[in-house]
Formats: structure tokens, sequence, C-alpha cells
């Protein structure tokens, strides 16, 4: 499910294997989430991962914060479509458990754990076993200078210095242990100061992948339009591996985002693609619970295509032509598009249906194809619509 963004000007770097997920180099950039559930409730958990993973979630997050979670994480990590990676702060100990629970990534800062020997441990077992680890660095959480405590607060440059710092004192800890197999993640709340700590990072010239990120984005409205602009801008300049949204929601709306910035960085999409227009005193159809079945289809399927959901016949004619498959709607009839050409003209209250049912017709084809291990088409397919007469009703 992993998204391809051209590599021509992506910052090089050495990659990491997260279960079988490549993060880094040449590969394409998975998408993560995180588990919202408490760990200890292991059906809660796997369930949660479950619709992260159907959602398109490449790896997934889980907390292991005490004992028990580090228990579950046995069965969580058996049962588990997608890899795991172990959320640990502080406590040794339960990286340990993590690992030998079969984890498939750590989330640990070294620098966290006064206990050197603890921490070469930690080393040791995850180099035996292949399990990289992921520096984790937040704005709201590194050292704060005494000078910057006094009366002025820290700029946006000062605060981005400091987690690169801070990030620059994890990664020399495990490199000291002669342990490289690591991923780093730099974020903020804002956008300016993300941007800020990864473009630093970068230009140090290290070659460890970049997990990107806003935390603590927000809601999911605001904070996909936070996340939009503090991941995507960061891609688009080439600097980054992996991506997570961090949002006040479900597993599943973090991926949805996460897959639509990925998509709107193709040259040629990758995933469904709905082009619908934003109404305006031309519309003469109604626009918005059309829009939302068609986004509901659209949740299954998982090939890329383009969808054109038009409401008037001024736009709508040329954007259902560039569409693989739309509607455009005139005054209680509308017209259905495939392939740039005209497939039928149907009344107002069969025009969506068709279209839906077609949707749902290439979700049900998607999930065949990927049970069966097959590469999926691209559009609407040869077969699509072929029932219909031309310039039905």
């Amino acid at each position: 499910m992993s998204t391809d963004i051209s590599v021509a000007n992506r910052r090089p770097t050495v990659p990491v294997n997260v279960g079988g997920v490549v993060i880094g180099g040449a590969a394409p950039i998975p998408v993560q989430t995180m588990t919202k559930t408490q760990t200890e409730d292991v059906s809660a958990t796997l369930a949660q991962i479950e619709r992260a993973a159907k959602a398109g979630a490449d790896i997934i997050r889980v907390t292991c914060d005490t004992r028990e979670a580090g228990n579950a994480m046995r069965e969580i990590v058996r049962e588990s479509p997608i890899p795991i990676v172990a959320d640990i702060h502080y406590d040794a100990p339960l990286a340990l458990m993590a690992l030998e629970a079969g984890v498939q990534c750590l989330r640990l800062n070294p620098g966290n754990i006064t206990d050197r020997d603890k921490v070469a441990e930690i080393a040791r077992e995850a180099k035996a076993r292949d399990v990289p680890m992921r520096i984790g660095v937040n704005a709201g959480s590194i050292p704060q200078r005494k000078e910057l405590t006094r009366g002025r607060g820290a700029t946006i440059e000062e605060t981005a210095q400091r987690m690169v710092d801070a990030a620059m004192g994890h990664i020399r800890i495990l490199e000291e242990l002669d342990f490289r197999n690591i991923k780093v993640s730099l974020k903020a709340s804002d956008v300016l100061t993300n941007l800020a700590a990864n473009r630093k990072f970068a230009a140090l010239g290290n070659r460890y992948p970049l997990h990107l990120g806003l935390t603590e984005a927000g809601p999911v409205e605001s904070g996909s339009v936070k996340s939009a602009m503090g991941i995507g801008i960061l891609l688009a300049e080439g600097i980054g591996d992996t991506i997570r949204v961090s949002l006040v929601g479900e597993p599943e709306d973090e991926v949805r985002v996460g897959r639509q910035i990925l998509a709107n960085l193709q040259e040629k999409g990758s995933g469904p693609n709905l082009v619908a227009c934003p109404t305006c005193g031309r519309l003469e159809i109604d626009m918005f619970p059309m829009v939302k079945r068609v986004e509901e289809a659209l949740a299954g399927v998982k090939r890329t295509i383009t969808v054109s959901v038009m409401g008037c016949v001024v736009n709508g004619p040329g954007e259902g032509m560039h569409a693989d498959i739309g509607i455009a709607g005139g005054r209680q009839k509308g017209i259905l598009y495939r392939g740039g050409k005209v497939i039928a003209t149907l009344p107002e209250d069969q025009l969506i249906d068709t279209l839906v049912e077609e949707l749902h017709r290439i979700a049900d084809e998607d999930a065949r194809l990927l049970a069966e291990g097959k590469p999926l088409p691209s559009g609407a397919g040869d077969e699509s619509l072929a029932r219909l007469p031309v310039s039905a009703g």
C-alpha cells in the first residue's frame, strides 16, 4: 500500500526494514498511524489495527507503557496484519519485553534511560533481531536552555536547533554502541518549527531516514490542513521517508489524510482521486449527498482511478473527459462518462446510483485481486458500464 514519490530529488538515506516495510533509500513512502486503545485490551487493540490496515496503513505504533501492555504485545504482534512499532519511554525493561514479543521496531530515546548498561542491552538485543529504533524528538519535550527561560521565549530557529541537537545526542549514544539501524523524527505542533527542524537535520548530511509528522496537530479538520502543509512541503523538497498524521480522531482518519497528502504529490497519482466541483449558483443537482455517497463508495477502492462528480454543464464535460469515470449533472438529469466518452444520459435519481454501483464493483474486484496477490489495474476497467445503453433514459 505504500506510495512511491519520485526519488530524483529525495535526500539520500540508508534504508531500514520494519517487518518487511522498507523505509528510506529508493523505497516508496509508507503511511503510519498509532493505536488509541489501552494496549492491555488486546481485542480492542487488534480490532483497531485491522481497521487501520484496511484503510491503508503500512505500519502501526502501539503504546507499551506497563508490564501488562508488554505481555499483551505477544498476541498483538502475532495477530497483527501490519508491522508493530512499540512506543517506549524511559523504561528499559519494557523495551526488552517488546523485543521478546517480536515487535518490528522500537520508538525509544536512549538518552532518556539513565542506566547505560540497560541501553547497551537493548541495543544488543535489537541488533541481534535486526529491529530498528526510531529516535523521536518533539518540540514540547526537549531540554530547555536557561537563557531561553529568562524573560524571553525561544525563536523558531532556536527551537529547531535544540530539537536537532537533542536528536543528535540520542543518535551518538547508539552510534557509540555500534548501533546504526536508526530512523529519526523531529516533530512540532506548528508548521514553521516543523519545517525548520527537519530542514536543519537534513542539511547535516547524515543518511538516517526521516519520519515526518506534526505532533498534536489537532482535530481532523484543522489538523489535516496543518499536517498537509508541514508534511507536504518537506516531501516536495525531497525530505522524508515515512509519514504519520497525528489527529484527534480514529487511526483510519490519520491514514486517510496521510494517503491524500501522498496522492497529491504524485505525478501520476496513486489510489482513488475524487474530483468534485465546489458548487455555485449554476448548480442544478443536489451535489452534497452525491459527493458523500461517492466518498463512501471509494473507501473500498484501492486502484489508481479518477472519479468526477460535477454539478453543472459548464465545467462538468471538461472534467468528465479527464476522469476515468464520472457524472456531470444538468437539470433533473445528467451525463455519465467513462474514459473520456459519454456512456449514458440518465435521470437524476438514477445517476448517482449507477456510479456508486460501479464503484462498488470496482472495490470488489480490487479486493479479489489483492487477495490473489495480483497487481491492480488503473482506471475503471474495460467492462465497466458495458450493460448500459448509450443515451439511456
